[in-house]
């Protein structure tokens, strides 16, 4: 049985919020596993989240509960989600539920006429921060790349899913995922969701402690984008 949408859920941590998130899932897409797949990606959490994965598994045929022996990191995850994903296309969010569910079915529509559909932040609820550093990180990829994608740090986007098992994934590759999907030859659109507070636990994420990582990721993409290969075929035989 395979479903027409895998939607890809990676969590640490979030036994106050994830819940509710994956209640709001199925109000949003429905509760029918021959057209719908949960995958719950559990990063290695030490809280409660576990047991909480298990009761939305046992109340909810189309989740399906992935767990990690020890923490991996964001990308491992979603990288993991991606690759198990069975569905024509797929649709990745955040467990602490900032992105709103209601919102899938409005990106999936979107797939129709591109690849790559990526969520803009609409009065993002974060601190001022957080919203300055993304903005900050978003200027300085977009001068590096060269891409035109608004707000790469929102974790709400669909996909196409053949070019999303393609693309290689590395450590921070979650934070380039459009920008390595143009390679691939992918469309992206861009369409503004709705962004809400956490629903508890605490983030995971500051400005300082991603940003050294993130410099050196910016700069191996970089060096992806100036060395891909581009041919085209006058004939074959």
């Amino acid at each position: 049985m395979t479903p027409e949408l895998s939607i890809v859920v990676p969590i640490y941590n979030e036994e106050q919020a994830i819940g509710a998130v994956v209640e709001e899932i199925v109000a949003a897409v429905g509760d029918d596993p021959a057209r719908v797949e949960i995958l719950l990606v559990d990063d290695g959490s030490r809280d409660g989240t576990p047991e909480v994965l298990a009761r939305l598994a046992a109340r909810h045929a189309p989740v399906r509960v992935i767990t990690f022996a020890r923490n991996a990191g964001q990308s491992a995850a979603m990288a993991c989600g991606f690759r198990e994903a069975r569905g024509r296309h797929v649709v990745s969010l955040d467990g602490d539920g900032q992105s709103d569910p209601r919102d899938i079915p409005r990106l999936v529509a979107l797939l129709d006429r591109c690849e790559v559909v990526c969520g803009i932040r609409r009065t993002r609820q974060d601190s001022l921060a957080k919203r300055w550093g993304s903005r900050f990180a978003n200027w300085a990829r977009r001068l590096a790349t060269g891409d035109e994608i608004e707000d790469i740090g929102c974790s709400l986007k669909a996909y196409h899913r053949e070019p999303l098992q393609r693309i290689p994934y590395f450590d921070g590759a979650h934070r380039f995922l459009p920008v390595l999907l143009t390679l691939e030859g992918c469309r992206i659109v861009q369409i503004e969701v709705n962004h809400r507070p956490r629903l508890g636990g605490r983030s995971k994420y500051g400005n300082l402690s991603r940003l050294g990582r993130t410099w050196q990721d910016l700069l191996g993409v970089r060096w992806l984008q100036k060395r891909r290969l581009t041919y085209k075929l006058k004939d074959s035989t």
